[in-house]
This record gives structure tokens, sequence and C-alpha cells, in this order.
């Protein structure tokens, strides 16, 4: 059950960064394929995020689970908008579809 702190901690989270990757590990240490994969994608758009491990805090990884109403993570948030895990960010990516996101949300990248 998702408490009234944890989902205020990911509400505060998700609002206060443009991008936003709920992952097992960190972007220099990722700790599952997936979220490797995710790291890959953004870093590859050239993407600042911010990655929230949710291996260190058992409450934001049940939480966020429930807050997005997506079982996997990595999750990815975009401006505040969920846009999908591992699988969806992959397909989007090589369509172009999350470039264009990103750029329709004027997401800032990192070299800029």
């Amino acid at each position: 059950m998702l408490d009234q702190v944890t989902k205020d901690r990911i509400s505060q989270e998700i609002g206060g960064n443009d991008v936003v990757l709920f992952m097992k590990g960190s972007a220099i240490f990722p700790q599952c394929g997936f979220s490797a994969t995710a790291v890959q994608i953004l870093s590859h758009l050239d993407v600042k995020f911010k990655g929230i491990d949710v291996l260190s805090d058992p409450a934001i990884r049940e939480g966020i689970k429930e807050y997005s109403q997506w079982p996997t993570i990595p999750q990815l948030y975009v401006k505040g908008e969920f846009v999908g895990g591992c699988d969806i960010m992959r397909e989007m990516f090589e369509t172009g579809e999350l470039q264009g996101i990103l750029d329709e949300k004027q997401v800032a990248r990192a070299s800029a």
C-alpha cells in the first residue's frame, strides 16, 4: 500500500526534475540489464536525468509501481508524465518517438 509520505516523495522527484528514471542501481552502475538499457538510451540521446535507485529504498521500490500502476522497473518520467519501462523506451527510441517527446517537451540536453 502506497503511504502518503512515499507518494509525496515520488511526486516531489517527478515534479522537481525534467527527466526521472526510477531504476535498479545508478546511472554509473546499473544493477540490472533493463536499467542499463534505459540509461544507455538516455545517454545516447544526451539527456540530463535524475536516476533514483529503488534498491536503496524499499518504500520507493514498491511505491513507484503503485504510483504509476506499472509493475516493472525501470520507469521513465518526462516533465511529470509517465512514459514507460525499458521495452517501451527501446521501442520509442527506435521509432524516433522518444526523441520527439523530449523535443516537444523542451527537455535540456547535457551538451547544451
